[in-house]
């Protein structure tokens, strides 16, 4: 099946400077502010888009495909992923309402499959001989499944100290697992294969680095048209979003302006970039958003030491912040989390932990709070450190 370009998309447009570019490919982002040596993200652009749908109208992701790149596409059932209570946690901290929006729901357990979405279809319809992602885990299991579903050749990259569950999610696709000593090493490949065979990328491969594949990361936004639909919405102060590289944080960031600009969401919920060290964080504080920020923790799928421009606009645009955490207290909430039947990857819990580092810091203000739960922990390969006592033999 090819697939056709919605025709309500009329280009991209960078994030930082504005500058225009056509429908086509931008693995590199903005050429002006790449020749600057300010690599920033492009997005898409559209005109005379319909309105959002009524809510409930329809099922997965396929509810918004008028508001999408590509309105047909590879799809495994992935988005309309629920928005569950936590009570017992919401007592605990001291809040009227806490949810968590289970993006671990997805096919592939986290909401890389919205990304993949997109990115496969487009890779199809230009005829990319193949497609690559450099990947810690999740972001490459999720891009070898829908390239398996859209029958394209698939390269991960990635590096030794990815979880062995990881690497046969990905190998089970029929997907080339490219194993490499360092995260950085991995851009190298990618570039190789970008530049010089024409493979369509998933993800960046600069340093300092841009967002993932433009028409890849449009998809997020559905994540923010979801969550204006919800119940009680406009009395949620803050959205808790784990970030490496804010694709996640742009798109959800996109779907709420774009909802509050149709008049679906009276107003925009504070958006928190948690991370397991300071780089966001120090970059607000005043920080070059180029520079790096090395810093190593037992949340592999956030970890990384550099940031992109659009992860701070991101924020800027919505008054937004970040906050670093502690590794080990999220070893801990993941625990917790755990017993109140939810069973996350360390890194998606960090959202829990970064709400509790607000209310320490006397975050009064923040009465309804919503956590974006990013992956689940059953392809986690848990350090030491996380990996609860074995029991005995009967017990």
């Amino acid at each position: 099946m090819m697939s056709m370009i919605n025709p309500c998309l009329t280009g991209f447009q960078c994030i930082r400077c504005g500058h225009r570019l056509p429908v086509a490919d931008h693995p590199e982002g903005c050429p002006v502010c790449l020749a600057a040596g300010r690599p920033a993200s492009v997005v898409a652009t559209y005109q005379n888009l319909p309105d959002l749908p009524a809510a409930g109208a329809g099922r997965g992701m396929s509810r918004f495909a008028a508001r999408l790149a590509y309105p047909e596409f590879v799809t495994l059932g992935e988005g309309d992923t629920p928005l569950v209570a936590l009570p017992r946690l919401a007592a605990a901290l001291g809040l009227d309402t806490l949810r968590i929006k289970l993006e671990s729901a997805n096919p592939t357990g986290s909401h890389k499959d919205r990304m993949s979405a997109q990115f496969v279809t487009r890779a199809r319809a230009r005829g990319a001989p193949a497609v690559i992602a450099a990947s810690s885990g999740n972001g490459g299991a999720s891009v070898a499944a829908y390239a398996a579903a859209a029958g394209l050749a698939c390269t991960i990259v990635t590096t030794v100290e990815t979880s062995p569950v990881w690497r046969r999610a990905i190998i089970m696709t029929g997907a080339h697992l490219h194993v490499v000593e360092t995260s950085m090493e991995r851009w190298a490949v990618v570039r190789d294969k970008v530049r010089n065979e024409g493979y369509a990328t998933a993800t960046n491969y600069l340093d300092p680095p841009v967002g993932s594949d433009p028409f890849a990361v449009d998809a997020y936004k559905t994540v923010g048209y979801e969550l204006a639909e919800a119940e009680n919405i406009a009395a949620v102060d803050a959205i808790l979003v784990p970030t490496a590289r804010g694709d996640l944080l742009w798109g959800l960031h996109a779907g709420l302006a774009e909802a509050a600009a149709t008049g679906r969401l009276a107003r925009v919920p504070q958006l928190v970039a948690v991370e397991p060290f300071p780089r966001l964080a120090a970059v607000q504080a005043g920080a070059d958003v180029t520079g790096h920020f090395p810093g190593k923790s037992a949340l592999v799928s956030i970890n990384g030491a550099t940031v992109t421009y659009q992860s701070l606009a991101a924020l800027e645009r919505g008054s937004g912040l970040a906050v670093a955490i502690d590794p080990a207290e999220a070893i801990a909430d993941q625990r917790l989390l755990a017993t109140n039947g939810l069973y996350l990857e360390l890194s998606s819990v960090a959202s829990l932990t970064a709400l509790r580092e607000l209310k320490r810091r006397g975050r009064a203000d923040i009465r309804n709070a919503i956590l974006i739960g990013t992956s689940h922990g059953y392809k986690e390969f848990p350090s030491d450190a996380a990996e609860p006592s074995r029991p005995k033999a009967g017990a």
